[in-house]
């Protein structure tokens, strides 16, 4: 499976070696990470709620489109469900292609499109306000 979901931290090196491809020329990663604020808020921390079937279904359609898109080798993403805290990865995307550009353009239409399509709801806790959920597709 190239996308899934996880409530345990995200280690990027087993994902780095599920990528390793001696024909690609470039690999381009992006870590998501949970920052201490967001709108002029000071943000604690974050819970991430996620419809597993769902996001799981779409995020593998995410995967394969950038296939079909893109001249990739590899493509992986992986978000997190539950409750994060301050610096800790809440969504990692990698892909490997023969030249840089098509890995930039590639990691950036996927986690761009996992921001617009999958059903993840973030509660965001905050310092001085109460806590709120936010549809992340908002925030696209």
């Amino acid at each position: 499976m190239s996308f899934s979901i996880t409530q345990r931290p995200i280690h990027s090196q087993p994902l780095l070696e599920k990528l390793k491809n001696t024909e690609a020329g470039a690999i381009n990663v992006f870590e998501g990470w949970v920052r201490n604020n967001n709108e002029g808020k000071t943000v604690t921390s974050l819970e991430y709620q996620i419809y597993p079937a769902l996001a799981i279904k779409e995020g593998e359609k995410i995967i394969q489109e950038v296939y079909g898109k893109y001249e990739v080798m590899g493509a992986v993403a992986i978000h997190r469900s539950g409750h994060l805290y301050l610096g800790d990865t809440a969504v990692w995307v990698a892909t490997t292609a023969r030249h840089r550009d098509t890995a930039f353009q590639a990691t950036r239409y996927i986690i761009d499109e996992i921001k617009h399509r999958l059903p993840i709801w973030k509660k965001e806790y905050y310092v001085d306000y109460p806590s709120e959920w936010v549809y992340c597709s908002h925030h696209h």
